[in-house]
């Protein structure tokens, strides 16, 4: 290793622009950056760790697991199992539940950060990541999120990318959007329904956020409306006395997928009913052959589909505009509305750094 940090420095020391005011203060690490402080960044740094190999964690928030932290709402739970989302080395607290809360998800990952002494760098976002062909090395350049900060120039042999599928919100254009009047927020800024009781809520999207949203809306009181634009497998979170998703990968390791897709598409059947009948139409593709083709992940029933059925919650088609105060439908139905939540989903930022 000590060879390796000077070879580094030999191979940097005449580089016009290290330290000078014409460029970023630069670092020589021994170990390789991991971009990203949420539970993957964490597992490898610990990975690492555990076999003597040193690595610096950039986070662009303030905390660990920012997602988690700073933009999810208060009844978050795991959706799957607790044995399928624990970080290598370190199982959950046995007295933690099946499905821990968002709050013990957090505790969890903190502890697992302090166990293995990661220190990572906080409110630093990389902007730019780069190998140079001349050094062999890669260059990593970070700024001040807020701005106003010394850039860095991070010289190192590897570079980890861990900002996962959820960097950043999406948030689609809509028509009319500026002259609604009423709040529209996205799913990473709603916390609770506790401050929409009373109202018309229209909440844009129907995959996992969206069908829980509109749940936690009916638990305060509150009458949401749920866009459904496209076909959406919903399954129930428990089926045959086991999770879903365990059974699913037990089932996988036997049969072949389309065969497990049948069954599990039988039992929901059986369990849940035609969720056609309630606007809710299933893809043509089974919900694991969907998920491995396009990414599109099953919703696991939490008791959505319920209030779905009672009409507590009403399934609409899609927007066509905005107009102040209401909604114009793709059916060309209009109705009034308090406020509108965007459970539009996230996607990665790598491609924007990552050079």
């Amino acid at each position: 290793m000590e060879d390796y940090f000077r070879e580094i420095e030999g191979k940097t020391a005449h580089d016009p622009y290290r330290n000078t005011n014409f460029g970023p203060r630069t670092k020589c690490l021994l170990g390789p950056v991991i971009v990203g402080a949420g539970p993957s960044g964490l597992a490898v740094a610990a990975c690492l760790r555990a076999r003597g190999v040193p690595s610096t964690v950039i986070e662009r928030s303030n905390c660990i697991a920012s997602l988690w932290q700073l933009k999810t709402y208060d009844r978050l739970k795991l959706h799957l199992p607790k044995q399928f989302c624990e970080l290598p080395l370190v199982p959950f607290p046995a007295e933690f539940p099946t499905y821990p809360s968002k709050q013990q998800f957090i505790k969890y990952l903190e502890d697992y950060a302090n166990r293995f002494e990661i220190r990572p760098v906080f409110n630093q976002k990389v902007v730019r990541a780069e190998f140079d062909g001349k050094l062999k090395m890669w260059r990593v350049r970070t700024a001040a999120e807020q701005g106003g900060g010394e850039e860095v120039e991070y010289v190192c042999r590897w570079v980890i990318a861990a900002t996962g599928e959820n960097a950043e919100a999406v948030v689609p254009p809509i028509e009319g959007v500026e002259g609604f009047g009423g709040d529209v927020v996205h799913t990473s800024g709603y916390k609770s329904g506790c401050i929409y009781e009373g109202k018309k809520v229209l909440v844009v999207g129907c995959g996992n956020s969206g069908m829980e949203v509109c749940l936690d809306l009916c638990n305060h009181n509150a009458s949401p409306s749920l866009v459904v634009r496209d076909t959406v497998h919903i399954l129930p979170r428990e089926m045959l006395g086991r999770s879903t998703f365990g059974l699913s990968m037990w089932l996988l390791k036997w049969l072949p997928m389309s065969l497990v897709d049948r069954i599990l598409l039988i039992v929901s059947r059986i369990i849940l009913g035609d969720t056609g009948r309630f606007g809710l139409d299933r893809p043509q593709l089974g919900p694991l052959e969907l998920k491995n083709l396009s990414g599109k992940t099953p919703v696991l029933d939490v008791g959505t589909l319920d209030k779905i059925k009672s009409g507590d919650i009403k399934v609409c088609p899609g927007i066509k505009r905005l107009r102040h105060q209401s909604v114009e439908f793709d059916d060309g139905r209009r109705e009034k509305f308090d406020a509108i939540i965007l459970a539009t989903g996230y996607k990665s930022n790598v491609p924007s750094w990552l050079k």
